[in-house]
């Protein structure tokens, strides 16, 4: 059974997967960095790292592979056994071993163990899609100011020498100041005319509209011709207002005893109501309903002074 493929399952979901036996594959998150140098960016990763003293079972690994294999996790381990034995054989054959997808173990001189990393797999699952890319560097251009560009626009312009031209003047142009003249005299004495006759003719409109505005008026004022009907208002009464709050006097078997007592306390003036019989067979009879606590908190204590130690408040809507 080849473990290799068990220990990367584990590595994208915890941060310790221990190799019984072996050693423990730690991941430790970094984040993303970039290499100016190279203009390279590399996403977030998780970097691993190994630790030879973290051997004993924790059941991390085996569950794992009893559950995928759908075996026993006494055959699990065995397993693992197994596997540990031939990597430790391979270590001290050839100073090196290779596990797919997790990383290069090998030999120093003391026989210690180091471990190289596989920087091709990203086990940090946050990161699933991204990749290294290298991005051309920036050129940045560099723009002039504006006073730069004010100088250098000044020293490429040559100086412009402005000719007058001589134009002669002909027969015709004096015609045409004459008549120009003869329009304006026109205008001058025109003018005042056309305004005249517009005012006028405005005082005569106005005139007109005012005329008829005041009879509107007058008939608006003197004359209904469409009165308006007469609006009668009907107030209805509002219903009694329900009291949630009750003082009981008593629940009676017998109607007649529910009756008696009813009269008595009328009797003696109060206020008193008699209920529809209730699922228990009983006639409640109540001194009294009130709209507030307070009133009938206050209304309780005077009558269990004077007449019933045993009156208690009934809250409900009635």
């Amino acid at each position: 059974m080849k473990i290799e493929l068990y220990i990367a399952q584990l590595l994208y979901r915890y941060q310790c997967v221990t190799v019984p036996g072996f050693g423990a594959f730690l991941t430790e998150i970094q984040s993303a960095q970039l290499i100016e140098n190279s203009h390279s960016f590399f996403p977030p990763k998780k970097m691993i790292s190994f630790n030879s003293y973290l051997k004993n079972n924790d059941g991390l690994l085996a569950n794992h592979i009893a559950q995928a294999e759908k075996t026993s996790y006494d055959y699990a381990v065995s397993a693992i056994e197994y596997e540990v034995l031939n990597w430790k054989k391979a270590l001290q054959e050839n100073r090196t071993f290779s596990i797919k997808n997790i990383g290069t173990l090998s030999l120093n001189a003391d026989n210690n163990i180091l471990f190289t990393p596989n920087e091709q797999t990203n086990y940090l699952t946050q990161s699933f899609g991204l990749s290294t890319f290298v991005s051309p560097a920036v050129k940045r251009e560099v723009v002039p100011t504006l006073r730069d560009q004010k100088e250098t626009v000044v020293a490429e312009k040559a100086p412009i020498e402005f000719i007058p031209e001589t134009r002669k003047t002909t027969v015709y142009l004096k015609y045409a100041a004459v008549f120009v003249l003869g329009l304006a005299a026109t205008g001058t004495i025109g003018y005042p005319l056309y305004q005249n006759q517009i005012a006028s003719e405005t005082i005569l409109v106005e005139t007109a509209v005012q005329k008829q505005v005041q009879n509107k008026i007058q008939e608006a004022t003197f004359f209904i011709q469409t009165p308006i009907p007469a609006v009668t208002l009907s107030l209805k009464s509002n219903k009694e207002t329900k009291m949630p709050y009750h003082i009981m006097a008593g629940a009676f078997r017998s109607e007649a005893n529910a009756e008696k007592r009813y009269d008595q306390l009328v009797a003696k003036g109060y206020n008193a109501r008699r209920l529809a019989v209730n699922k228990n067979g009983l006639f409640p009879v109540l001194y009294g309903s009130y709209s507030t606590f307070a009133e009938a908190e206050k209304e309780k204590a005077k009558i269990t002074e004077t007449d019933n130690p045993e009156a208690w408040i009934l809250i409900q809507s009635l």
